[in-house]
């Protein structure tokens, strides 16, 4: 059995406390909002954001930040991105030489371009960060249903040990090395989440969602060769597979909030509806700005950031991707991996 503290009670948060809890894990649940631990001490249960789902008399709540991470083997930082850095922060002075965290957040940051797991390792240099990511909504996660996932770490021991804390009959875990590969993939196929549910919102049928599929994904995967991803973490379960299922469900918030854009509303009439934090809304300039520092081409990005910044309509942002110059699908791969900082396809 290992301690397992979960830093912030979201529903991503919640649902893997559950899925924990069911692995027999000792497990500990923290959030700086008052009311929140209120209402998971008196209920077990995220009425707000994962209604429906149980957490065991077992399961401990606190607002107290010290001794949630205080002996603990795993602390799970479960934070909206945007709040990773003040969350990691706050947590710094607690968390022991050695001490284990992992990100299941998706974003990079804006200001610095820096993955999560960077910022965190930036404000908690002593620990030893670790990424989890996946086709893995929270609502589905919560009800125990089939789920395949990644975990990102730069020891392999570390990578089993979490493997064996994670997996279950339900919950599969894989393991990799490449952390930047899988972060990159994350964050970035939120922004093509909203290209597609913009596409929704406009009528748009399969055909479109499936070119928006495809071309985010040749998208993300020259970025993150360029710096430093590797080219089957993209093709796996936190590329490709965390793109489709962002991009088809209605579970996914920046789907929702790409249908309404789509429909006429600003991002933050969007956001206000969807009544959760958009990632894809805060990697985008992120993910341009990483375009344009590594002088790759990402056209679909750019377009989002103008319909979401410059006040560009989205049928006008479809239209300006549709009549681009001709291009080849795809180089070579081995080109792709010598040349990649001036592919431009």
């Amino acid at each position: 059995m290992a301690k397992v503290s979960v830093i912030g009670a979201g529903s991503w948060g919640c649902a893997l406390a559950h899925l924990l809890e069911n692995n027999a894990q000792e497990v500990t649940v923290w959030s700086c909002i008052e009311d929140e631990i209120k209402m998971l001490k008196e209920f077990h249960e995220q009425k707000d954001k994962l209604p429906g789902v149980k957490l065991s008399d077992k399961t401990a709540f606190t607002g107290d930040l010290e001794s949630a991470i205080k002996d603990k083997d795993v602390l799970i930082l479960a934070v909206p991105s945007p709040f990773t850095r003040s969350t990691s922060k706050s947590m710094a002075s607690f968390v022991k030489e050695g001490q284990i965290i992992v990100n299941v957040a998706k974003g990079i940051e804006e200001a610095t371009l820096m993955t999560l797991s960077q910022v965190i390792e930036e404000e908690i240099p002593q620990a030893e960060v670790c990424v989890l990511s996946g086709p893995s909504h929270a609502e589905e996660v919560g009800k125990l249903l089939p789920t395949t996932i990644v975990v990102g770490t730069k020891k392999k021991e570390t990578a089993v040990y979490l493997q064996n804390i994670f997996m279950s009959d339900v919950f599969r875990v894989y393991i990799s090395s490449d952390m930047i590969g899988i972060e990159l993939g994350a964050a970035l196929k939120n922004v093509v989440a909203l290209a597609a549910g913009i596409a929704d919102g406009l009528g748009y049928g399969d055909n479109t969602k499936a070119a928006l599929i495809t071309r985010g994904m040749a998208e993300i995967t020259r970025l993150g060769i360029v710096m430093g991803g590797r080219i089957e973490t993209f093709y796996g379960l936190s590329g490709i597979g965390d793109l489709i299922v962002t991009c088809a469900s209605m579970h996914s918030r920046n789907r929702r909030a790409g249908i309404l854009i789509g429909k006429g509303a600003s991002y933050e009439e969007a956001m206000k509806e969807v009544n959760q934090v958009v990632e894809g809304v805060y990697a985008a300039k992120a993910g341009l700005k990483l375009a344009q520092k590594h002088n790759v081409t990402m056209p679909i990005i750019e377009q989002v950031n103008r319909v979401l910044f410059e006040g560009v309509s989205p049928r006008e942002a479809v239209g300006e991707l549709m009549v681009r110059e001709k291009k080849v699908e795809n180089l070579d791969i081995r080109t792709l991996y010598q040349n990649s900082a001036n592919v431009a396809w």
